[in-house]
């Protein structure tokens, strides 16, 4: 059996062209995430892989159709990838990757149904290689990664101690190296000349506030900010200008349309009037945006934006 290493930057050498045009400002990653199951589900894939250029992933492959195909906008993008070569690389990576789901099994002595994850890529700033990582985990747990400064692979579990050693007697520490180091970043450049604008863009979000009132006469505020990019976003409420404390707030969450979602929330007694007002902040805001709650209708972004400018 052949390391995971060598394979890939085999096919990588002979697949990626000259990288064009220098690229700028960043950072920027360019990553990848595999999966695979010893037993999956009647009609599932026992493998899939999705590439991710920052956070937008913009292809994906699985065992089952054999193919990578192109996500979101890069469905019209031109030239960027041949995605028929695409496939067969991935279909190589999948390979390998099911034996070496294979191999920790049998350190295991375990023949039951099992998960096997890996996760690398690279990051550029200012057309710079600024760092890389590689690292596996074995039914959700970190089973072993890579340190590019020794260079070595690490085992996280005792028993990928077996496959450390078994990769680096079959050559995979420089290959692994050579690969997160100057690869990896040849290629990132190469996507980003297709993709940089889609990736530096800044989508403003939309804002809607609603209301409940639940037991003990408590009402719920909910300020949900939406379709927006990139991710940071500050939401906050104020009581007559004054900060209240959140009592329920959801991280950033990446819709399928590429942009984020997020939200804040306060409880109040019933009888309190405010006035409450939810303040947005994001880098695409020229100044921050303030929503007042009306008690008599849900107060949307765009009437907040129109009474600010009058």
């Amino acid at each position: 059996m052949k390391t995971m290493v060598p394979v890939l930057l085999s096919l990588l050498l002979l697949l990626s062209p000259t990288v064009p045009r220098e690229t700028q400002d960043g950072p920027y990653t360019l990553s990848y995430l595999y999966t695979g199951v010893s037993r999956p589900a009647e009609g599932l894939p026992g493998f899939q892989a999705t590439g991710f250029l920052n956070d937008q992933p913009f292809f994906h492959y699985d065992s089952e159709s054999g193919k990578a195909e192109p996500l979101g906008p890069w469905k019209q993008v031109e030239g960027m990838e041949d995605w028929e070569k695409e496939s067969k690389l991935q279909k190589a990576r999948g390979d390998f990757f099911m034996e070496n789901l294979k191999d920790i099994m049998y350190y295991y002595k375990d023949r039951g149904n099992h998960t096997f994850q890996g996760k690398f890529g690279c990051e550029l700033r200012n057309n710079t290689y600024c760092k890389a990582f590689w690292r596996y985990a074995y039914d959700r747990r970190d089973y072993i990664k890579f340190n590019t400064e020794i260079p070595a692979w690490i085992p996280l579990q005792k028993v990928a101690l077996n496959t450390k050693v078994k990769w680096e007697k079959e050559g995979s520490v420089q290959a692994a190296k050579n690969y997160l180091e100057d690869e990896c970043p040849q290629i990132l450049q190469r996507y980003l000349q297709y993709s940089k604008n889609y990736l530096d863009r800044q989508d403003p979000p939309s804002v809607s506030i609603t209301s409940h009132v639940g037991p003990r006469n408590k009402r719920t505020l909910r300020c949900l900010a939406y379709n927006f990019y990139p991710q940071p976003i500050s939401l906050y409420w104020t009581r007559a200008s004054n900060v209240v404390e959140n009592e329920l707030w959801g991280d950033a969450a990446l819709s399928a349309n590429g942009t984020y979602q997020s939200w804040v929330s306060v409880k109040i007694s019933s009888q309190d009037t405010g006035p409450f007002s939810c303040h947005v902040q994001h880098s695409s805001l020229a100044q921050p945006l303030t929503v007042p709650w009306n008690e008599r209708r849900e107060v949307r972004a765009e009437d907040a934006a129109e009474s600010q400018d009058q």
